[in-house]
């Protein structure tokens, strides 16, 4: 697989996905398995309607322009079609809600569906971009703080966190979760008015949590391997 660059869960069947340097990887009842062709997948996200977005790099072997640009899977990644910015942009990290798609890939680029693009202003370069649920609020990790914004990234305000984010994630309209420069997972289900910390997970680049009926289903990519927690970071189970 080479480095995990992103990972989520498949809404419909709830297979783990690892967008990787060496494709997108499958993580079902049968194991691990590699999907589609080997595209370095930079950035990845999965849209409210099931398909799959990226960009990245293209492998060999694969009909894309180099960089990708956004690109767009209906087939659970088996194929890729370019979307727009085909040779033009890699976004290091990629973000899609209801009527908004946000990526960063050394300016700030947001869009209501990925064909068309508005560059927008940013107090910081965002290390991740994370849109709500519903699609109305865009949430950036940076070096000054976590920012939020409230109109498709033409304003941004800090939000308070108890230490420097990493990475964050929505995992319901009400619930945030993130990991912490010194590797806490830090929890608001204020959708960040206050945070509570967890339990220790390590340096995660990238985080996906959901809620299910038992409380939160976290996965974290921790150097080169998936861990998972459902009790808070109190205890980790390796995924990968």
């Amino acid at each position: 697989m080479g480095h995990i660059h992103a990972v989520a869960s498949d809404p419909g069947s709830g297979d783990v996905l690892l967008a990787t340097h060496g494709g997108l990887f499958r993580l079902g009842p049968s194991g691990t398995t590699p999907v589609g062709p080997a595209v370095d997948l930079m950035g990845f996200a999965v849209a409210p309607d099931g398909a799959y977005l990226a960009s990245g790099h293209p492998g060999p072997g694969t009909d894309l322009d180099q960089p990708v640009g956004l690109i767009r899977s209906e087939d659970g990644g088996q194929s890729w079609s370019a979307v727009s910015r085909a040779g033009k942009s890699d976004f290091h990290t990629l973000t899609v809600g209801p009527g908004v798609v946000a990526g960063f890939d050394g300016a700030l680029r947001v869009g209501t569906d990925g064909s068309s693009w508005q560059q927008r202003p940013i107090p910081a370069p965002p290390r991740t971009l994370s849109a709500s649920p519903s699609g109305d609020r865009l949430l950036a990790t940076t070096e000054q703080g976590l920012l939020s914004s409230e109109d498709q990234g033409r304003a941004w305000a800090p939000v308070a966190t108890p230490d420097l984010l990493v990475t964050v994630a929505w995992a319901d309209a009400d619930t945030l979760v993130g990991v912490s420069v010194t590797g806490t997972l830090v929890i608001s289900e204020d959708a960040g008015g206050t945070w509570t910390a967890g339990g220790s997970v390590g340096q995660a680049s990238a985080v996906s949590a959901t809620r299910t009926a038992d409380g939160l289903d976290v996965l974290l990519v921790v150097g080169e391997t998936v861990v998972r927690t459902t009790d808070r970071g109190e205890t980790l189970e390796r995924v990968v």
